[in-house]
């Protein structure tokens, strides 16, 4: 059987038929590969153009494999599909068909339906663990899951960004077919499942690439991780683009969130990214893309990509929920309220202005529907870069968290919740590692001395109690509980969703801000225009004082935040720490 030409290789092993597998690496620094399988055979690879090796093996799935460079080193598949056991162990051969899928009908959800919860998979037990909290999201009204970064990392618990084989999934999670055991159970509870993905950077420990392909990355661009990623190669574009479409196509996600894009420098490739996934995409499918993306930049939300985690509306609601204005909360510090409006008429607060340090940062989002926007007023980050990972429940009233859970789940952005907080979990979420060696004690230190500019670590010997992350007591620590759901908190949420299910989702396409404004500090009203002509308003105070405000009528009062009854509150009054929720129809003018 002839090899198959240069244009129709992809990376990796690739299974032919039950006993044939293409292997092919990209290795352009290397002079002689091999691939050494489980049963102790050595073969040659022929050398192709562009750097390429490849052969074809008879070996069925479940076969262990790894590439020998040089006769001197021994590496793993970078496009591994699962690994037998860590970064460095071997690769496994995969049957990417041969999970039964049941719900095979299934086509997602559209986006305005989105109800995002986000969850650590391994703080849930695994792929396994995860499935048992499904029929309890549904119940909630989360309509999707998105998962951590997935790609195998070093040792057994992590974050998921330090991750170095974007192809496999986390072995200490479970195999490939558990994987897909629970994306098609939760479509079966009427769940999208969406995955976080990281292609901005490798993690420090188990990528071989540079040893042997040294061209994935440009020595003249750095990022906080190091050697900036060289988009410019298509051997390169076509790993990260080829795993974004495994995802999608043999997983069955229903869309990915690609990990801090503001550290990927070509700007051509995050465009290329979603023109090949809409192309080969089935139309029927909904699939969503959605960017964390600290530049802002608006455009992409109108070139392939549905929506970005507004970390700007984040910032501000926690600088008027906890006072805190250290580090990037400084940003916010000046006119909380202000920025607030800002981001509840028009998507971004920073488009364009300069930030603390005089850079211009963003750029123009009044133009784009609410549901371009993920809100959230906690998630991984904004929690697990914490010291002590202390969520909202620790840092301000009930009341107010009550109050901003409101604006959160009945505003037309698209709202995203954290794993507990639907419970205003008490435990922490704490950055976590499984690193050992000098890579450990690198990974300890450079945590604690990250806290070093906030005053209350100013102190060498206060920063020695921030938990350490490559402790297994900080992995522990991190894992929510979950109350009875007909406890207060989990009541308000399923109650505030089932108002968004019942008045708000089917009217959400097509909505549009009619502007917010200031009531007071920490008090403001947003207005929004839905599909049916009626007027969905939010008026919000964070402050301790109450506030006046011309409040609608009370008949078109949905939700209040510190009544059992939407009609108790008072027609002229905004009381502390609430929201009033209204909805006035069409034509209504009384």
């Amino acid at each position: 059987m002839p090899l198959p030409t240069p244009e129709t290789w992809s990376h990796g092993a690739l299974l032919l038929d039950s006993g044939l597998t293409r292997f092919a690496l990209w290795a352009p620094d290397a002079f002689h590969v091999s691939v050494e399988l489980g049963d102790g055979q050595s073969l040659p690879m022929l050398p192709q153009d562009d750097g390429w090796f490849v052969i074809k093996a008879h070996c069925p799935p479940g076969t262990a494999y790894q590439y020998q460079i040089d006769g001197e080193l021994r590496v793993p598949d970078p496009a591994s599909r699962a690994q037998q056991g860590d970064v460095h162990g071997p690769s496994l051969v995969v049957d990417p068909n041969a999970y039964p899928w049941q719900f095979t009908e299934w086509a997602g959800r559209p986006w305005h339906e989105a109800v995002i919860y986000e969850l650590h998979v391994g703080a849930l037990g695994g792929f396994t663990g995860v499935e048992k909290h499904l029929a309890r999201l549904a119940e909630l009204g989360v309509t999707a899951i998105e998962l951590m970064p997935l790609a195998q990392f070093p040792g057994t618990r992590n974050w998921g960004y330090d991750g170095v084989l974007p192809y496999a999934p986390q072995s200490s999670y479970g195999t490939p077919e558990q994987l897909k055991h629970l994306i098609d159970a939760a479509h079966g509870h009427g769940l999208m499942v969406i995955l976080d993905v990281v292609y901005n950077h490798f993690g420090p420990d188990g990528n071989y690439l540079g040893r042997y392909a040294k061209g994935f990355f440009r020595h003249d661009q750095k990022t906080p991780w190091g050697d900036a990623i060289d988009f410019r190669r298509p051997q390169v574009r076509d790993f990260f683009i080829d795993n974004a479409l495994m995802w999608l196509l043999e997983y069955r996600f229903d869309g990915l969130r690609f990990d801090a894009v503001h550290a990927i420098e070509d700007p051509d490739f995050l465009k290329q990214m979603a023109a090949r996934i809409r192309q080969q995409v089935d139309a029927p499918r909904h699939v969503w893309l959605t960017l964390e993306n600290e530049l802002n930049q608006a455009h992409l939300l109108e070139e392939g990509y549905d929506a970005q985690w507004n970390d700007d509306g984040h910032n501000a609601l926690h600088v008027l929920l906890t006072g805190e204005t250290e580090a990037y909360y400084g940003d916010f510090a000046e006119q909380p309220t202000q920025k607030l409006a800002r981001c509840l008429s028009e998507g971004f607060i920073y488009q364009g202005q300069r930030n603390r340090h005089g850079e211009p940062r963003g750029e123009p989002s009044g133009h784009l529907p609410p549901n371009a926007f993920v809100l959230f007023l906690q998630n991984h980050d904004q929690v697990g870069n914490r010291a002590f990972g202390e969520r909202l429940s620790q840092l301000c009233s009930s009341d107010a968290l009550r109050a901003a859970t409101t604006l959160l789940l009945l505003s037309p952005m698209v709202p995203l919740l954290f794993m507990g907080d639907e419970g205003a979990a008490s435990e922490p979420f704490l950055f976590f590692t499984d690193h050992h060696g000098e890579l450990a004690k690198a990974v300890r230190e450079g945590r604690r001395n990250e806290f070093a500019s906030f005053a209350v670590f100013a102190d060498e010997e206060k920063r020695e109690h921030i938990p350490d992350p490559n402790a297994e007591q900080t992995f522990a620590a991190s894992r929510p509980s979950f109350p009875d759901v007909d406890a207060p908190w989990p009541v308000l949420y399923r109650t505030l969703l089932g108002l968004r299910r019942e008045y708000l989702t089917e009217h959400l396409p097509g909505s549009r801000s009619l502007g917010a404004q200031v009531l007071a500090e920490g008090a403001v009203s947003a207005r929004w225009q839905l599909n049916d002509g009626s007027e969905l308003r939010i008026d919000l105070n964070l402050s301790a004082e109450p506030v006046a405000a011309e409040l609608p009528d009370p008949r078109h009062r949905l939700f209040d935040s510190r009544q059992a009854a939407a009609e108790s509150a008072p027609a002229h009054r905004l009381p502390p720490y609430s929201a009033l929720v209204s909805l006035t129809p069409a034509g209504d003018d009384a």
